[in-house]
């Protein structure tokens, strides 16, 4: 199995293969949070049921680890491209064609999707999973009944302009990262052939959208409901 250190084809499967199942963590996570615009008590519901039990931290620190191999494999490969490429990577050129602009700045969207995901961390998960693995039952922000008070956080979070703005480019940046790495990922692990070349492209912009939709729509939703005080809703 060291092919899939040593091989250049083998650290792709491996890249291809941990963005996949993250991306499958993206869609749960989506529709999860799609819960909260319908019903909040229902959305709360979940996130207690997905809080600091044994099955929950078991699957965040699965979740780690796969984004950790993703990572360093996504510099490994960066790495990699840059010594193939030589002197010519500080040569000025046009993007060539058929290359996508995704595909030649997937580091410094990486690099923007992993800030973003630091902010997210600290808004969400330091409040509601670790809080509650530290025993820390009032968070001290108001308006929020506690850890597991998952939609009373986002109704805080997105009453902040700055964080509505930021939350916003960040699953801009996602979306460019998802759209070009699904795709991409589809392509390495086998789907190659002509037929489905296009078809993966179309599929990929997609299904990125519809999940950086759901996304966005629950920032915006909620920051628009602060402004009116919470008084509209679906």
């Amino acid at each position: 199995m060291s092919w899939l250190i040593k091989s250049s084809i083998g650290r792709k499967l491996v890249m291809s293969i941990s963005g996949l199942a993250l991306i499958l963590f993206l869609t749960f996570h989506m529709s999860m949070n799609l819960v909260a615009l319908f019903s909040e008590e229902g959305y709360n519901a979940v996130c207690e049921f997905l809080g600091a039990n044994w099955y929950a931290l078991v699957a965040t620190q699965g979740l780690a680890l796969l984004f950790i191999v993703h990572i360093v494999y996504a510099f490994i490969l960066t790495n990699q491209n840059r010594k193939a490429r030589g002197n010519d990577r500080y040569d000025v050129i046009d993007r060539p064609k058929g290359v996508e602009w995704a595909s030649q700045n997937m580091m410094v969207l990486g690099v923007i999707v992993l800030l973003g995901l630091g902010l997210h961390l600290f808004n969400f998960w330091a409040k509601m999973q670790l809080a509650e693995i530290m025993g820390q039952h009032d968070l001290g922000i108001e308006g929020v009944s506690g850890p597991t008070d998952g939609a009373g956080l986002i109704r805080y979070t997105f009453s902040n302009p700055i964080f509505v703005v930021l939350y916003l480019v960040w699953l801009a940046a996602l979306w460019f990262h998802l759209a070009h790495g699904f795709w991409s990922s589809l392509h390495t692990i086998g789907f190659n052939n002509r037929v489905w070349f296009d078809r993966l492209h179309k599929i990929s912009n997609i299904y990125a959208t519809i999940i950086i939709f759901g996304f966005a729509a629950v920032v915006v939703c909620y920051f628009f409901r602060s402004l009116c005080g919470g008084a509209c809703s679906l």
